[in-house]
């Protein structure tokens, strides 16, 4: 606990650890507890320690700061803070800097130690980066759905029980991170999180502190990193929570149009230097405590623009706080990684803050993902309409960094997903989906995949129900599971794939005009690695699909999306083909989607590595 406190600091949106000095702290004469409360008439403290009668809180510094010591307020009890407004009326609030909370529909604070916890980690916190030329595949997961303790019932397993077997299953499906849906404390589960009040405290849903931090260790010792998505826009509205806190709009605008936005909660104030303090501490906080390795922003574009509308302008206060708040976070913690979900085509998201960006490292496709999804909708007849659908993100793609999501929105609220969004009968929706996540793949970008697509879910997902694990006992669905754990395996092992996401130079399209068959060609490079993406997004093959080739060259076939292994009817062969000139013919399968490894061609008589290591000098 902190002893002294920036207060200017704090009133400028400097601070970026308030948690140390705010809230419910540890000490060896008890428990200290501050708040922030600037327009109360009296604070107090009520809970089991005091019988929950009332222990008045002093006022400290300028009088907008309260404090008490409760020597009889120990570890794992429960409180509130009574706020008296000018009315005298008084709400009963959950602690804004609190570190626990009480299971909904309980909404008390708890009192926690927050050093309790010894990480061993060690190893991976000194090796992460923030992945920019290293592969980035992040496995997306609601951790309430994604396996239950009963399934169909609301029983949760805990934050240290999922790690025992969602590390181990990630790691084997061949991802390297995990994000997962946000924990910040939040009254209604249909919110999935992203209508918080407890913006400093895990959801009691899975546990306490101590066990989050055991699954963010035992991922960290299995080579996973974890992100956390993080809500910074709005808050929730119920009494006990941030709303109205000290009787006046202290965390929101105080005017009813900016107050409340589409989703019916309360939208931050980010043009006030206490919320700015508030809100980039909680960032700090779960980065620097919990060794999280990035954190994914929700709604950017509802703080970039007025409500989210382009139209009412842009919020330049709110602007210049995710500015603000993005260079302190990589000042201090340098090797993590800040994304943001922005659906809008606002300027230089992920350019440094230095030359006028943002200062995010990524930045969703959002447009990337709708034309991908829309085009795979299509009948395969009108997909030579829509050629340049999937042509367009190129474009575009070097104004930004970023990242491919196939996420939790885009298989909830009638979407359908992933797999039932391809055209035509059941048969027919693998393969397509097959050649789509090739194709996803290929493309430069980090990737993000949303639980359940990696077996083929079927139904659309829903908070209260586990993933449909079942589907596995289908042949089709075993088949494509196989599938995306070998995709996967392939995107982390070729460094063409990932290493020159952001460079030019990484890729080339090979065949982007030949609308009439909705076939594709290009080239991913790095390090010397060259490795051809070939698809054909039709029904119908195409026997002779001829494509130029750099000449002296020869294409070896690395992964076949119609291979007998996935669900197709092709046996799994290494082919190698020698390319004669520059011109070279494929033959592409209806729905079906090819990488091949370009190599120089061997000379004749040349000696392999091999045989030259084991020729002894004469």
């Amino acid at each position: 606990m902190k002893e002294t406190m920036d207060i200017y600091g704090f009133y400028i949106g400097k601070m970026f650890h308030a948690y140390e000095h705010l809230g419910a702290h540890l000490t060896e004469e008890g428990t200290v507890f501050r708040v922030f409360a600037p327009n109360a008439r009296r604070v107090c403290v009520i809970g089991e320690f005091s019988g929950w009668s009332e222990i008045e809180m002093k006022t400290i510094y300028d009088e907008n700061f309260y404090e008490c010591q409760i020597p009889a307020a120990k570890e794992g009890m429960k409180y509130k803070i009574r706020v008296y407004e000018k009315s005298g009326r008084y709400v009963d609030h959950a602690d804004p800097y609190g570190y626990g909370a009480e299971l909904r529909p309980g909404s008390c604070s708890i009192i926690r130690d927050l050093k309790k916890y010894r990480f061993q980690d060690m190893k991976w916190m000194k090796k992460r980066n923030d992945g920019a030329e290293r592969p980035v595949n992040i496995y997306e997961v609601h951790l309430g759905s994604w396996k239950k303790r009963n399934s169909g019932q609301e029983e949760w397993f805990t934050y240290s029980e999922i790690a025992d077997f969602l590390s181990p299953y990630v790691k084997e499906n061949g991802y390297n991170y995990i994000e997962i849906m946000p924990l910040c404390e939040y009254p209604c589960d249909e919110s999935w999180g992203y209508q918080a009040h407890g913006f400093f405290c895990p959801t009691a849903r899975y546990g306490d502190m101590d066990s989050l931090k055991y699954l963010i260790d035992e991922c960290h010792q299995n080579e996973i990193g974890v992100i956390l998505d993080v809500a910074p826009v709005h808050f929730a509205v119920n009494d006990f929570g941030l709303a109205e806190f000290d009787g006046t709009p202290l965390y929101e605008y105080p005017y009813q149009d900016l107050a409340y936005n589409e989703w019916g909660s309360k939208n931050f104030n980010h043009t006030k230097g206490d919320v700015q303090s508030f809100l980039q501490s909680s960032m700090m906080y779960w980065l620097k405590e919990y060794h999280f390795d990035g954190i994914r922003m929700d709604a950017i574009s509802n703080m970039i623009y007025w409500q989210g509308d382009q139209g009412r302008g842009v919020n330049q206060e709110a602007v210049k706080f995710l500015q603000n708040m993005n260079k302190g976070l990589k000042q201090e913690c340098p090797d993590v990684m800040l994304i943001a979900e922005d659906s809008t085509a606002y300027p230089k998201v992920t350019r440094p803050v230095e030359e006028g960006g943002l200062g995010f490292d990524y930045k969703w496709d959002m447009g990337w993902m709708n034309d991908t999804l829309s085009y795979f909708k299509l009948h395969p007849y009108n997909r030579s309409e829509n050629y340049h659908k999937l042509t367009f993100s190129m474009m575009y793609y070097y104004s930004e960094k970023f990242l491919m999501p196939f996420s939790h929105d885009d298989v909830v609220h009638g979407k359908a997903t992933i797999l039932q969004k391809m055209h035509g009968d059941y048969e027919g929706k693998f393969p397509q989906a097959r050649a789509l996540y090739m194709y996803m793949y290929a493309h430069p970008g980090k990737k993000l995949n949303f639980m359940g697509n990696e077996i083929g879910q079927l139904r659309e997902w829903d908070e209260k129900r586990e993933q449909d694990w079942n589907l596995l006992s289908y042949p089709k669905h075993d088949a494509f599971s196989r599938f995306t754990t070998e995709l996967n395996r392939f995107y982390l092992k070729h460094p063409a794939f990932y290493e020159k996401d952001y460079e030019r130079e990484g890729f080339e399209w090979v065949d982007c005009t030949k609308g009439n068959y909705a076939t594709y060609a290009f080239i991913r490079k790095a390090k010397g690695q060259k490795i051809l993406a070939v698809f054909n997004f039709t029904d119908v093959d195409v026997p002779e699909y001829k494509i130029q080739i750099p000449e002296g060259e020869r294409l070896t076939l690395l992964m076949d999306s119609n291979w007998e292994c996935f669900g197709g009817g092709i046996k799994r062969v290494r082919r190698t083909k020698k390319i004669n000139g520059t011109e070279v013919s494929i033959y592409m399968e209806g729905y079906s989607a090819k990488y091949y490894m370009i190599s120089p061609e061997k000379r004749k008589g040349a000696m392999s590595k091999k045989k030259r290591r084991g020729k002894k000098s004469v």
